[in-house]
């Protein structure tokens, strides 16, 4: 009989009683932890350190019964057929994929813009994504510099889109020889508009205030009001957003 158990690695997946889970090392983790990944919806078991993967295992196996339940109310992608519509930016787009270029037009006078071109025959999923991504990075760009204009700095850092698995932003303040930077999640473009803003503002205000102190909470709140709102609909809906439009 081995005098110690299966040697766990940051990465590897497992078979845990009929559900696949997979090992992950967090050194800014205080403790162990279960979660569903919301890029891939994949069950999570965090731990600190790799020499305490094997304790998170026993974890997920004490708490089975919670992560199938978790696993089973887990979004599922919806394919998305010719004419359906897609909330993007505070607008209603609709799908028509009919081989032409992609061409975003309208909006129509029911309020719904035509998003044609986003395939040939059926919608393809790429191509709306690039597409949102454009759009999604104009609108971000524009906060981001009436935000910072607010925060009296001169100008606003660049900003790219990210399809992060965690964060749905980031902020880089500047450094000796190092500009600043801001990465936003383009799934935020399928959120309301007001959420989205929120994001925008929020690492915004990090360029003013690293932390998350009383002095940093009070800028974003300047710049949105009450971000409470906001923060409780990406704890509702978030898994929800990134299974829209799958990578895949």
């Amino acid at each position: 009989m081995p005098l110690f158990g299966p040697r766990h690695r940051d990465g590897d997946l497992i078979a845990l009683e009929g559900l696949d889970l997979r090992l992950r090392v967090n050194p800014r983790a205080r403790r162990i932890s279960l979660r569903l990944d919301p890029a891939t919806g994949e069950a999570l078991a965090i731990a600190p350190s790799a020499a305490r993967l094997g304790d998170a295992v026993r974890f997920a196996r004490e708490r089975g019964d919670w992560l199938a339940a978790q696993l089973a109310r887990r979004p599922r992608p919806q394919p998305l057929s010719p004419g359906a519509t897609l909330a993007v930016l505070g607008e209603t787009w609709r799908l028509v994929p009919d081989g032409r270029r992609p061409h975003l037009a309208g909006p129509a006078p029911d309020g719904v813009r035509t998003l044609r071109g986003c395939g040939a025959e059926a919608v393809d999923p790429g191509l709306v994504r690039r597409v949102v991504k454009r759009e999604a990075l104009d609108v971000f760009v524009a906060r981001a510099e009436r935000h910072c204009r607010s925060l009296g700095l001169t100008e606003a850092p660049p900003l790219s889109l990210i399809d992060a698995r965690t964060r749905w932003g980031s902020c880089t303040p500047a450094q000796a020889g190092r500009e600043a930077r801001i990465r936003l999640s383009w799934r935020l473009a399928l959120a309301p508009l007001a959420v989205a803003d929120y994001v925008v503002a929020h690492e915004c205000a990090h360029l003013r205030e690293a932390n998350h102190g009383p002095a940093f909470w009070r800028l974003v709140r300047d710049l949105v009001g009450d971000e409470r709102p906001s923060r409780a609909w990406l704890r509702e809906h978030g898994l929800a957003l990134k299974a829209q439009l799958p990578l895949t």
